[in-house]
This record gives structure tokens, sequence and C-alpha cells, in this order.
């Protein structure tokens, strides 16, 4: 990781003060020129490895499963454990690593394993967009995991790549916890055709894992929307609007999470890459029928979700037209009356109703039926 004095440098053009660099020293530098900045790689050469996102692990952890159609191996590891382990003879190597922001841990597994600095560069970068690419002697996938965290359900996302090849499978994630233990399930209890094909049919299905998660988030997310729904067409209240918008920034975000597995699985299945064999292109369609299914359903609530926000605009509309038009014909009740009192208010002698002894009673009479008779013709015009 570079130092404050460095990322100052790229940043303004300039060296340091004395007085910022006793705030270097002390960790008080602006979040600007912090390491988790896109503005600390310009200038770098391409594939400098800094971490670019939130660092939501201290350290590297590294698990190694390695199994073949008898047995299977799960262990613990450190990086110069890794380094020193001897290629499988047989069966298949998955590599799990949980930690992004060790820049020496990631710079030696790609020394130990061959792999690009530009995929080591776009492995540490965390808001890349999902996207597969073949190396030649091994193939690069990145995506998105979601799945649910904390009480309040709240959509927790972070960046998964996938590498197999002749090392077999190196998985990173940014923290402890993900979709894969059914897999994980499988392999110890050797059910399924898992245990009997090679890396590229794992890789799948770390990657079909992924992809069948998002129906759970994205079903929660519907029950969410068709709740919102229920609620507008029944009582819309002004604080459903924060609700819905809240929901709609989350459906952009899935949108933009999701839209681009498409192009990832349908790459892979383009791909001509020997590391796939014909087996596991087979698995590859039900994929692709699972991301457009996906996409299908985020495109849906997001409909869903815009027509709600109508029907409220609407329903608060009519709500207003409903007051205004009750005012509305109580103002035009009142107008015949006030012409009534006000020509009788006047204070001129020789009015003749003002002698008459009925002239109160009269004016009442007046008042009453004039009263009647609108409200007649409002009703008639169904305006009431």
């Amino acid at each position: 990781m570079l130092s404050c004095h460095v990322r100052a440098f790229i940043r303004r053009g300039r060296p340091l003060g004395v007085r910022e660099q006793h705030r270097c020293q002390k960790g008080d530098m602006p979040m600007a020129l912090h390491a988790n900045s896109r503005r600390a790689k310009i200038g770098l050469p391409p594939g400098s490895l800094i971490p670019i996102g939130e660092k939501r692990m201290d350290h590297t952890i590294l698990s190694l499963l390695e199994y073949t159609a008898e047995t299977v191996t799960e262990r613990a590891l450190t990086i110069d454990e890794v380094c020193k382990e001897p290629p499988p003879s047989a069966g298949v190597r998955w590599l799990n690593v949980i930690g992004l922001h060790e820049s020496e841990v990631l710079q030696r597994l790609g020394d130990t394993f061959g792999i690009h600095a530009l995929v080591l560069e776009d492995i540490m970068t965390t808001g890349q967009r999902p996207r597969m690419e073949d190396y030649g002697d091994y193939l690069y996938i990145v995506v998105k995991m979601l799945y649910h965290g904390g009480a309040e359900r709240q959509i927790v996302a972070e960046q998964v790549s996938i590498l197999f090849g002749p090392f077999g499978v190196i998985t990173f994630q940014e923290i402890e916890g993900d979709v894969f233990n059914p897999i994980r399930d499988r392999v110890r209890t050797a059910k399924g055709r898992i245990r009997s094909l090679g890396p590229d049919y794992l890789a799948y299905r770390l990657l079909d894992a992924i992809i069948d998660n998002y129906f759970i988030v994205l079903e929660d997310v519907s029950d969410r929307v068709e709740g919102i729904q229920d609620q507008v067409a029944n009582k819309p209240e002004p604080g459903i609007v924060h609700e819905i918008h809240r929901l709609k920034r989350d459906i952009i975000f899935l949108r933009k999470a999701l839209r681009p597995v498409r192009e990832v699985v349908g790459g892979l299945q383009k791909s001509e890459s020997a590391r796939l064999t014909p087996s596991t292109e087979i698995y590859l369609r039900d994929a692709y029928e699972h991301a457009i299914e996906v996409i299908d359903t985020v495109e849906t609530m997001r409909d869903t979700l815009s027509s709600a926000l109508d029907i409220y605009l609407s329903s608060m509309s009519n709500r207003m037209n409903e007051i205004m038009r009750v005012l509305t014909v109580m103002s035009t009740l009142f107008i015949p009356l006030t012409f009534i009192v006000g020509v009788y208010g006047m204070n001129f002698q020789h009015m003749p109703e003002l002698a008459s002894p009925f002239g109160y009673i009269g004016v009442w009479v007046v008042m009453i039926v004039v009263v009647l008779v609108m409200l007649a013709f409002f009703r008639r015009k169904k305006w009431l």
C-alpha cells in the first residue's frame, strides 16, 4: 500500500508540506487521499495493486478444498503454505481467498499461479462491472454476490472473482459468508456428479449458486413491491413515497449488478477455451436461462414500482380534487346567501322589508329555498 506522501504527490503534483507530513504520520490525512479512492491510482502503471473499495476484512483468510472421486481434503492455509503447495496430481483444487486488501498476498498468489497483473488489479478493485475474460490458460469471471444480512434483511453485496484453469479454481471474496455452502456439502457427501467432473464444472456450480441466490433476494424485494402496490391502491399515505424511492434505489442497484450476468454466461457459452468441456457447456445453457429470468424479474419490478408511484400520484390528485370539489360546493352555496345578507345589511332608511313584521322570516325562507334548490341542482348534476 502506498504511503500518504506518495498518494499526495500523485494527486497534487507536489510533496507534502511540514504540517501535512505531521498529519500523515498521525493518520489524519483527508479521506480523498486514502488508498480506497480511485484517485490513488492516477499516474500509476496498469496492474498496480492498490485496493480500491471499502476495507471489510483486516486479514486475508485462505482455505483449500481438494477432492477426487474417492477423497476430500479441507484445510486452512497461510500464504506461505499455499505457495509451497504442490499441484494436485488428480482431482480438483478449490482455493478460497477472503479479504482483498493485502496486496502482498494477492501478488504472491499471482506469482504462484501465473495470474496476470491486470486480473489482480481488477480483483482488488471491488467496483467492477460483472464480466468474463479469457486469458488463454485460465478464465476470469467477476460477478456480484447478493444475500440478505442483518435483522432488517438488508441486501448485502460483495464482489466475487472466479478463476479456473490448470491450477483448479480460485475464488476471491470481500468478506466471510457466502452462498457456496450447499456446494461444499455436496462435495463432502459426494452427492451428484460434482466429484467426478473437473474444475470447469465447479466454476459453473459456483456461478450457478450465485445466480440462484438472486431469486431469493428478488423474491423479498418483490414482496416489498407488492406490499407497496397494495398500500397505494387501498390507503395511500404521504410517507409511502419515501419507501417507493428507497425501493427504486434498490432496484436500480440490482439492475446494474444483475443485467451484465447474462453477458457473463453468454460469453462462457461462446468461449472456445479448452478449459470448458462439452459436458459443462450444456449446463451453461440452463444458467443462461436463469440469468435472463433474473433480468426479466428486475425489469418487471421496476415497471411495477413505477406504476405504483403513478397510482399514488393519481390517488393524491383525486383526493385533492375531492377536497377542492367539496370546498367549491360549500363556497357556491354561500355566495347567494352572502349576497342576500349583504343587501339587507345596508343602512338605508327606505327599505320596505325592514318595516314588515314578516321581513326577517321572509329572508330566512328565501335563503333556505335558495340552498335547497342549489343542492338539488348539484345532486342532479352528480356533483355531490
